[in-house]
């Protein structure tokens, strides 16, 4: 499958030819024509719409988003979840591309990047152990795992590998 995202077919889930997409042709959108898939891309928009179309199945002490009865532990779901949208392209894309794979090491780039890196896990840092003037917290929520952990956790661990 290397580079597929970049074909056509694979241009018309998804313009920006990145990864996650998909096309869920399980739904009941009665505004589409019938057989024609919802599409579904960038991995914010993708962890929220499988969030909202299966959490509902599931307890409500085990949901991945909170709901709409608790906007405030919502809102914080979101927050963080848009927090590592924004973020994660300093971690993996900035950082990441100069200091391991540019082909000339410009060392403005990397300082810069790293310094940005630094910043955003002092941010996590400090939110999980409670020292920007909250309580430590297990995840990003407090003790609700949530889709906000699932899409922060991998960008993170991966900066020490």
């Amino acid at each position: 499958f290397k580079g597929d995202q970049f074909g056509s077919g694979f241009t018309e889930i998804n313009p920006n030819s990145k990864i996650p997409a998909l096309l869920d042709y399980d739904h009941s959108d009665e505004t589409l024509p019938e057989g024609e898939p919802i599409r579904v891309f960038e991995s914010g928009s993708v962890l929220l719409y499988l969030a909202e179309k299966f959490d509902p199945s599931v307890p409500e002490g085990m949901r991945f988003l909170p709901p709409t009865s608790k906007p405030a532990l919502r809102a914080e779901c979101l927050n963080w979840l848009m927090w590592q949208m924004g973020s994660a392209p300093n971690l993996g894309g900035a950082f990441g591309h100069y200091y391991r794979y540019a082909p000339v090491k410009i060392e403005y780039a990397i300082d810069r990047a790293a310094m940005e890196v630094k910043r955003l896990f002092d941010v996590l840092d400090r939110h999980l152990g409670g020292l920007d003037g909250g309580e430590e917290k297990a995840w990003v929520c407090g003790d609700v795992y949530t889709v906000a952990d699932i899409a922060i956790y991998p960008w993170f661990v991966n900066m020490f590998k």
